[in-house]
């Protein structure tokens, strides 16, 4: 059955107000199944909530306009930013619901301006307060006990909505239609199964306050292919919850797929963390185009979170002007409690269920274009190191410009800065490079500090700067390497404060330096 929404009173001026067709058309398909149709035109509307079996359908030139009236969208019960609690109402919304698909050529658009513009004010210390804000207030301030943060303990509780939420939801369909203007993250997965992301367009505006481009956040089975993101925050962001509350729930984010996407600009391709309390694991990336973005493939933690992200791959990507194509930090420094000097130490503090874990990484056939930061950036934590990361047939090209200032590779919790540079490794526990070959602005292709149990083996630097070592080993590490160029260059090859080892005599460890 298909349910066109002009037949239940629906115009399509860009004016009237559509939620009662809407509304209508979604009741019948609810009681028979089906099809609610959007044909072509502008259609003002207030939140749409979905029900089981039924099919969206955008025709070629509908725009289903969300009115931003926020009065108009009540607080629900969702995860924001992390947290169980309630917020404001998803513009397009479906909770516990079974196939259901959102399809078509058309276009969904949030209207966020107005939403941005309270986030920004509030960002600059006004206040802002309205009936909706009063009850999210009241309704969360009964869950601050065990949740356990300053971010429902905000003055003003504006808890942004995304544009399109599922939430604890089956076997979803997102197909065809462009999404944008979302008041926050664009596209929010929550607590779903079986999930095909397929040729959609996520689009926010380059300074969107939290403009990620879809968020997959504890869901399982999910299947993105053929997007193109092109959005003011994280491109496509996995996500399991925060800190204490994410543990306690423990719902990973696993078995996604990511294949043929494109991401221009964003502060991130494809992005793990740092909610990442739950768990992350069994991703992989492939057969994908970043342009533009600040890095590629992101990996973020902190002490705080405990969780894993761990048996992630990702092969066949090309970059091209990236701030830092492979950024993997669990020295995060947002959402970090400031005042705790345990969680702020550089040396090893003890583990705890707080303490993360990075592992099993592979990343390969990786080709980087005018990166301007440095080539990868990986920081480990001195008592849980980065474990078995290993990168082959990659190649990187550093920016030439001299005028690149550069900036941080990731958000560690001291400024560290960088412009042109190569792979830098702090704190990693096997992390082996096989066919890697970098070209920098400046500096070695390869530095690693407390490294143990790494190999590079055909590290290459085709551009070898004068008195620039490839290699730079600073204090005690376990460093095996081998290749041709290693060969040639020998001594003008390392720099190194202790022995460094030949891959071939990696057993009875016989230095080369």
């Amino acid at each position: 059955m298909i349910y066109n929404i002009v037949d239940y009173g629906a115009v399509a001026d860009g004016v009237t107000d559509n939620s009662n067709a809407f509304k209508a058309a979604i009741s019948e398909c609810e009681e028979k199944g089906g099809t609610v149709y959007v044909p072509s035109g502008e259609y003002v509307t207030g939140p749409i909530h979905l029900v089981s079996h039924l099919t969206l359908y955008l025709e070629a030139g509908s725009v289903i306009l969300f009115t931003d009236a926020f009065s108009r969208y009540p607080p629900v019960r969702t995860r924001w930013s992390g947290y169980d609690c309630y917020a404001f109402s998803p513009l397009l919304f479906g909770e516990n619901l079974t196939n259901v698909t959102v399809k078509g050529e058309g276009v969904l658009d949030g209207q966020g301006e107005s939403w941005w513009k309270v986030a920004n004010d509030l960002k600059r210390g006004c206040s802002y307060h309205d009936e909706t804000t009063h009850r999210l207030r009241a309704l969360n301030h009964a869950l601050l006990p065990d949740l356990k943060t300053n971010v429902l303990e905000w003055e003003s509780q504006f808890l942004r909505p995304p544009l399109l939420q599922f939430y604890e939801c089956k076997n979803i369909t997102l197909e065809g239609v462009t999404v944008r203007h979302s008041p926050f993250w664009n596209t929010h997965l929550v607590y779903c199964e079986n999930v095909t992301i397929r040729g959609l367009t996520f689009e926010n505006p380059a300074d969107t306050p939290n403009g990620d481009g879809c968020d997959i956040d504890s869901c399982r089975y999910v299947r993105v292919s053929d997007c193109q993101f092109d959005v003011g925050d994280d491109c496509l962001c996995l996500k399991s919850g925060i800190d204490e509350t994410g543990r306690r729930i423990g719902r990973p984010t696993e078995y996604v797929t990511v294949t043929n996407c494109t991401m221009a600009r964003g502060h991130g391709g494809v992005v793990m963390g740092s909610e990442n309390s739950g768990g992350i694991q069994h991703v992989t990336i492939s057969n994908c185009v970043f342009n533009g973005t600040d890095r590629g493939i992101r990996l973020k933690t902190n002490r705080a979170r405990g969780g894993y992200i761990r048996h992630i791959l990702a092969t066949n990507i090309m970059m091209n002007d990236v701030f830092c194509p492979v950024a993997i930090n669990m020295f995060y420094k947002y959402g970090i409690d400031e005042h705790d000097e345990l969680l702020q130490k550089e040396e090893a503090i003890p583990i705890t269920e707080k303490t993360p874990v990075i592992e099993h990484i592979h990343l390969s056939h990786i080709t980087v274009d005018r990166a301007r930061a440095a080539a990868a950036f990986i920081y480990g934590l001195p008592e849980k190191p980065v474990a078995d990361v290993r990168i082959s047939h990659v190649h990187i090209r550093m920016t030439d410009d001299e005028e690149e200032k550069g900036g941080e590779p990731d958000m560690v919790k001291e400024s560290v800065r960088m412009a042109g540079d190569g792979i830098v490794a702090k704190y990693v526990n096997g992390l082996h490079l096989h066919d890697v070959s970098v070209t920098t602005r400046q500096g070695p292709a390869f530095k690693v500090n407390h490294g143990t149990n790494v190999t590079l083996n055909d590290l290459t630097m085709p551009s070898i700067h004068e008195g620039t070592p490839v290699i730079v080993s600073q204090g005690e590490n376990e460093l095996y390497v081998g290749g041709n160029q290693a060969s040639m260059l020998r001594d003008s090859y390392y720099e190194a404060d202790h022995p460094i080892h030949d891959v071939k005599s990696q057993r009875n460890r016989e230095p080369l330096l």
